[in-house]
C-alpha cells in the first residue's frame, strides 16, 4: 500500500497518546490520514456518517482504545463487527490494559489484534510504528462495500 492514502480512525480520549499516536504516524512512511474521535458515541456516529459526519471517510483500519467514555471500546468493537457494513474494516485494538479478561473478550468480540500501549514514548512510537508496517505495508485490506 505504500504511495496509497490509508485512512485511519483513531478512536482515543486521551489527548496525550493523540498526539504521540500522531507523532509516531509521522515517522512512518506511509501516507496516511487520521481521523480521532474522543468517545465512542462519537465513533460510531464517525463510522456510520450520521450528523456532523455525513462526509466522513471510511477508514481502512481502527485503533481503538477499550477505555472510553460514554460508550466503551468493548461496546464500540461489538457494534462494528455485528454491522454488516462495518465489520470487515480492521480493528486494533490499542490500550493500556493488560488484563488477560480484556484480551480473550477483544478477541471474542472479532478484534483482529490487541496491543498493549507502552508507556514510554520511544517504545510507543515502536509500537504505533510496527502497527502502521504490518497494516500498511504487508497486509491486504478488504475493500469498502459499496
Amino acid at each position: 500500500m505504500t504511495g496509497q492514502s490509508i485512512e485511519v480512525l483513531l478512536v482515543e480520549d486521551n489527548p496525550g497518546d493523540v498526539r504521540l499516536t500522531v507523532e509516531a504516524m509521522k515517522e512512518g512512511k506511509v501516507i496516511n490520514n487520521l481521523s480521532v474521535a474522543s468517545d465512542g458515541v462519537e465513533a460510531l456516529a464517525f463510522l456510520r456518517k450520521e450528523d456532523v459526519f455525513h462526509n466522513a471517510p471510511r477508514p481502512d483500519i481502527i485503533l481503538l482504545d477499550l477505555n472510553l467514555p460514554k460508550l466503551d471500546g468493548r461496546q464500540v468493537l461489538r457494534e462494528i463487527k455485528t454491522d454488516e457494513s462495518l465489520r470487515r474494516i480492521p480493528v486494533v485494538v490499542l490500550t493500556t490494559s493488560r488484563a488477560e479478561e480484556d484480551i480473550l473478550r477483544s478477541y471474542d468480540l472479532h478484534a483482529n489484534c490487541f496491543v498493549t500501549k507502552p508507556v514510554d514514548f520511544e517504545q510507543f512510537e515502536k509500537v504505533v510504528r510496527a502497527i502502521s508496517d504490518f497494516w500498511f505495508e504487508i497486509v491486504k485490506l478488504p475493500p469498502a462495500i459499496k
